[in-house]
Formats: C-alpha cells, structure tokens, sequence
C-alpha cells in the first residue's frame, strides 16, 4: 500500500515538473519520426501480465534492403543519444506507473521473448511491479551481465521494502544526472539475453575465480 503510494504522489509530481520537457520532446520528435514521438512495445508486468510500455523514440525505422531492421548502433540518432544518455526517454513511463502498470523502483520490464528463457530463479523478478529503476539499475545498469542483473532483481524482491524504494531513488537521481552505466560495451544499449546455461555458468565462475586470485 505504501509503495503504490509513493507512486501516485512521485510520478504526479514528477509529470507535472517534467511537462515542459515531455512537450518540448514531443513537439521535435513528432517531426523527426514523422508525427510518431513513442517508441510502444509490449513488455511482461507483474506475474508476466503483458502491458504496453510508453517511451520517446530514439531510434529511427530504417531497413535494409531485404525489410530487416538496422542494427540498434545504426538506427539510434543524434538526439535520440543524447535523450538516452540523460534517460529523458523514459519520462512517458510516469503514464505506465499512473495506470499501476509499473512502479517507480523494480526490476526493468524487459522483452516478452525472454519469458521462456528464465531459469525458476530468475522468474521470481516477475512478482512484483517492474520499475523505471531498480536495484540492478543503480548496481551496473547495462554494464554488467545478465546473470548479474537478474542476481539483483530477485535479491530486491526478496527484500523489498520502502526504504529500499527510497535508497534506490536517491542514488538513481546521481548516476542519471553522470550518465552512469547506460550502454554495454560494445552495444547501443545492452545485447539481447540468449538464456542461462550450464556453459555460462562455468565461464562466470572462472571470470570469479580469476578475479579472486
């Protein structure tokens, strides 16, 4: 009750703050995307209920010859990076989070084609609202791996609580403000996860057993 609270009141406020910034973006990447300023995708919430999520649009729609996507490195724009650096594209979240689709702090809604790929562990990230930040996000964001991610999200729900919410809000608004950990190297953003196996397993605990020696 208390933390579906905390939402209404931040995210209220939030909006109304921010909205000389969502309109200006609005109004530029309407004309940049031709009249289409949100990137919309269908994305798993709480218990793996399926929701829209709203974000502006960093990158463009161009193809190849044959009708596929560009890489991610390739379609993001000029203003599109600028935007993700500063996270302002996550700003049409506030709306996720209005409607109780989302809360401010949980593990990231990510790709509905992930779904089947969780291990038992893993899936228990879906028992709790996914947020616009998280436990993982202010640990790495996008610079660590997968299985450490995941490792984060769950130890958030398993320890949930509103000073935590509090916690991770306070260091978010810092790494946002030193564009901290938004890209993987190598990556736009972060590489689509291809699931936990056994050989992914063995080349972490060697990376570990490297590192500790």
């Amino acid at each position: 009750m208390g933390k579906r609270v905390l939402d209404l009141i931040l995210a209220s406020l939030m909006f109304i703050i921010l909205f000389p910034v969502f309109l200006l973006l609005f109004v530029i990447l309407s004309f940049e995307h031709g009249g289409k300023p949100f990137f919309k995708q269908d994305r798993p919430g709480k218990n793996g209920q399926i929701f829209k999520i709203f974000k502006f649009k960093t990158m463009s729609d161009k193809r190849d010859e044959i009708g596929n996507l560009l890489s991610d490195a390739e379609r993001i724009t000029f203003l599109g990076r600028l935007i993700r650096k500063s996270s302002l594209d996550e700003i049409p979240q506030l709306i996720n989070i209005l409607r109780g689709e989302m809360s401010l702090v949980g593990p990231r809604p990510l790709l509905v084609e992930y779904l089947p790929l969780y291990n038992s562990k893993q899936l228990k990230r879906h028992n709790v609202l996914p947020g616009i930040t998280g436990w993982a996000q202010i640990n790495g964001r996008n610079t660590i791996s997968w299985e450490e991610k995941f490792e984060l999200d769950v130890w958030y729900v398993n320890n949930l609580s509103l000073w935590l919410d509090l916690k991770i809000l306070f260091i978010t608004f810092f790494n946002v403000i030193r564009g901290k950990g938004v890209s993987q190297q190598g990556h736009v953003s972060m590489g689509k996860f291809q699931g936990t196996d056994n050989q992914g397993k063995i080349e972490q605990s060697h990376k570990k057993s490297l590192i500790e020696k």
